[in-house]
């Protein structure tokens, strides 16, 4: 009869981006050992990813809480104290559920999170030195879980301060409809987001030289304390008119602005 296994949700707290001369391929790197570590184990099977990671769209801070919230436990990466880590780490140990943290041996201890338990391995991932970081934290992974499961005193951080209660996430059963709505909805703002950050190209190369020159003449004869768009619209637009030159009132307006932006000026 074969035994049967524990299925556990791993999630994962890191950086992903370039940090303290750490760049993306490097975490990949961490992420890839960390994954390793909790593979192949006897009664257990763990899904490893990062608690932003999702097999549904929506919205990114909303799956981040949620997979803080739901995973069966959590490893947090503190080297070099990325401040989006650090503040899911806080967000965590205020759900109270079962969190192991590990960092790597440049890393100083933070004082919020000093007094529990931190797994280290080497920054520059050496082979023998990995190979006893992996053994190390699976031992303690599985541990965790476990002492989190078979006693219900487990806290890895708020009992150390006093009684709290512990916070909790609502959960309201909904319609297949209502639910189709709301990832509608998100998949909408998802789509605004991305229309915001596409660059908009607002004037010519050749076109744009010829403002900016005109911008300076306009900044040169107008007090500091006076510039604005409106005005410098008016300066810019006058002078296109005499050379002749026609540029779309929408597409100049916006050009004078990210120009004047460039320049230190914010109207």
């Amino acid at each position: 009869m074969d035994k049967e296994v524990t299925k556990l949700k791993a999630g994962l707290v890191m950086p992903i981006a370039s940090i303290d001369n750490c760049g993306p391929d490097h975490w990949i790197d961490v992420k890839s050992i960390i994954v390793e570590a909790l593979t192949d184990i006897e009664g257990y099977e763990f899904e490893s990813k990062l608690v932003s990671e999702s097999d549904s769209s929506g919205l990114i801070h909303k799956r981040i809480v949620q997979g803080l919230y739901n995973s069966d436990i959590i490893i947090c990466d503190v080297s070099c104290k990325n401040p989006n880590v650090m503040f899911e780490l806080g967000m965590r140990l205020a759900f109270d559920k079962p969190t192991v943290i590990i960092k790597d041996d440049k890393t100083n201890y933070s004082f919020d999170t000093g007094g529990i338990e931190h797994l280290e391995y080497p920054r520059d991932l050496r082979f023998s030195k990995i190979v006893d970081f992996k053994a190390s934290l699976l031992r303690k992974v599985i541990a965790t879980y476990e002492d989190a499961k078979n006693n219900p005193g487990h806290s890895p951080f708020l009992k150390s301060f006093g009684e709290f209660k512990v916070v909790k996430l609502d959960e309201t059963e909904v319609t297949p409809m209502d639910l189709v709505l709301d990832r509608l909805s998100e998949l909408q703002n998802d789509v605004n987001k991305i229309k915001i950050s596409v660059p908009r190209k607002i004037l010519k190369p050749n076109h744009e030289k010829l403002v900016e020159d005109l911008l300076l003449k306009y900044l040169d004869v107008t007090p500091a304390g006076e510039v604005n768009s409106k005005d410098a619209f008016t300066f810019v637009q006058n002078h296109l008119e005499e050379k002749s030159i026609g540029i779309p009132n929408s597409i100049l307006r916006n050009g004078i602005i990210e120009i004047l932006n460039k320049l230190g000026y914010f109207h």
